[in-house]
C-alpha cells in the first residue's frame, strides 16, 4: 500500500518572550504565547479536515515533543533540523518524500483562519505541477509543496523577506520547474494583522473556523492594553 501524502506544519512550543514578539506591546509576552497556542490549535484543526493525508508536526525546540504529543496525540512528530528556516523546511519535505510520500506540503502556523480547502487544493495542484506555493500578502508564502526534494528553492532563497515569494519563483523558473499558486492569504505577525484577523473572525460569525483564536480574542481583553 502506498504511503499517504504528507501535510506538515512548522511549529514552536509557545513560550513567553520567545513567541510572537512583534505583537508585544500591546500584548504582554504571556498573552502572545497564549495567542500562538490558539493559532496552533486552529491550524491543527484545519489539517485534520484534509482527507487522505498524514498530518505531521515539525516541532521546535528539541525538548518540545511531550508538549506537542499532548496537544495533538493523533499526529506524527518530527523535530526540525537545520540552522535556518529554509534548511528546516527542506529537511522536513525531504524526510516526507524519501519516507515514501509522493507529495509533501509544509505550511506555517501563523494563519489560523486559512481555509482547509486551500490545503486540499495544494495536493490537487501538485498532480499537475512540480511545486505549489501559497502566497502571503507580505511577499512570502504560507505553504510550499513538492513531489521531489527541491533544496535550491529553500536553501538558496533568503527567508523572512518581502521578496521571498518572488525569489522562490525565480529560482523555480531557473530550475525549469512548473509552479502553481494557491489563493493569497496572510500571516499574523503584527498588530495590524491581528486587527485584520479580529475583523475577519467577526465576519465569519459562528461557522466554527478558528474556534480557539476566536475565544481568545473575545475574552483576553487585549484591546485594553496600552500600545
Amino acid at each position: 500500500m502506498r504511503k499517504p501524502d504528507t501535510l506538515l506544519v512548522v511549529a514552536k512550543q509557545p513560550a513567553p518572550g520567545q513567541t510572537k514578539t512583534r505583537l508585544c506591546p500591546p500584548l504582554t509576552s504571556f498573552q502572545a504565547a497564549e495567542l500562538y497556542e490558539c493559532f496552533l490549535r486552529d491550524t491543527l484543526d484545519a489539517m485534520r479536515e484534509v482527507p487522505g493525508v498524514e498530518p505531521v508536526i515539525g516541532y521546535l525546540p528539541d525538548d518540545a515533543q511531550d508538549y506537542f504529543h499532548q496537544l495533538a496525540p493523533d499526529m506524527s512528530l518530527i523535530r526540525q533540523r537545520g540552522s535556518s528556516l529554509g534548511e528546516r523546511l527542506d529537511d522536513l519535505l525531504k524526510q516526507a518524500i524519501t519516507g515514501g510520500s509522493q507529495k509533501a506540503v509544509v505550511m506555517d502556523s501563523d494563519s489560523p483562519t486559512l481555509p482547509a480547502d486551500y490545503l486540499s487544493m495544494a495536493f490537487e495542484q501538485l498532480t499537475e505541477t512540480d511545486v505549489v506555493l501559497g502566497p502571503t500578502t507580505d511577499g512570502g508564502y504560507y505553504l510550499i509543496g513538492v513531489k521531489q526534494p527541491q533544496p535550491r528553492l529553500l536553501r538558496q532563497v533568503q527567508m523572512s523577506t518581502s521578496h521571498v515569494l518572488a525569489d522562490t519563483l525565480a529560482s523555480a523558473k531557473a530550475s525549469r520547474l512548473s509552479v502553481s499558486l494557491l489563493p493569497t492569504w496572510y500571516d499574523v505577525d503584527t498588530i495590524a494583522d491581528l486587527r485584520r484577523l479580529e475583523s475577519e473572525i467577526a465576519e465569519m460569525s459562528a461557522n466554527g473556523r478558528a474556534a480557539a483564536t476566536s475565544r481568545w480574542l473575545a475574552h483576553s481583553g487585549w484591546r485594553d492594553m496600552p500600545e
